[in-house]
């Protein structure tokens, strides 16, 4: 099945695409940048880079740690990171319905 990925370029350099989208959504559910990782099989250090990345193009931390200790530590996403999560689902969501028909056009000249 035929899918639509696509990346926002906010300014030369500084962008949010799928994959980007998938760690933060990652470090939500597991409250954890390296269980993040792990799922999306990269190293933490990675992790980190596209999280400080973030940071810089949005001007403001998208994620936020606590260090561990007796209450175990982890990360989530800070107000603007949900922010920037869901607007940047709701555009792939939009521009999926826009371009279903035109996808749809290019599965059935394949099957033709």
């Amino acid at each position: 099945m035929p899918t639509l990925s696509i990346r926002v370029d906010l300014r030369p350099g500084a962008s949010i695409g799928p994959g980007k989208a998938r760690l933060l959504e990652l470090i939500a559910e597991t409250g954890s940048i390296s269980a993040a990782a792990r799922a999306m099989e990269m190293s933490y250090r990675r992790a980190w880079l596209l999280i400080d990345d973030l940071k810089a193009v949005f001007g403001e931390a998208v994620v936020e740690t606590a260090a561990g200790g007796a209450k175990g530590g982890g990360a989530h996403l800070t107000r603007r990171g949900r922010t920037v999560l869901d607007a940047f689902r709701r555009v792939e969501r939009a521009a999926a319905k826009a371009a279903a028909r035109e996808i749809a056009r290019m599965t059935l000249a394949d099957a033709a």
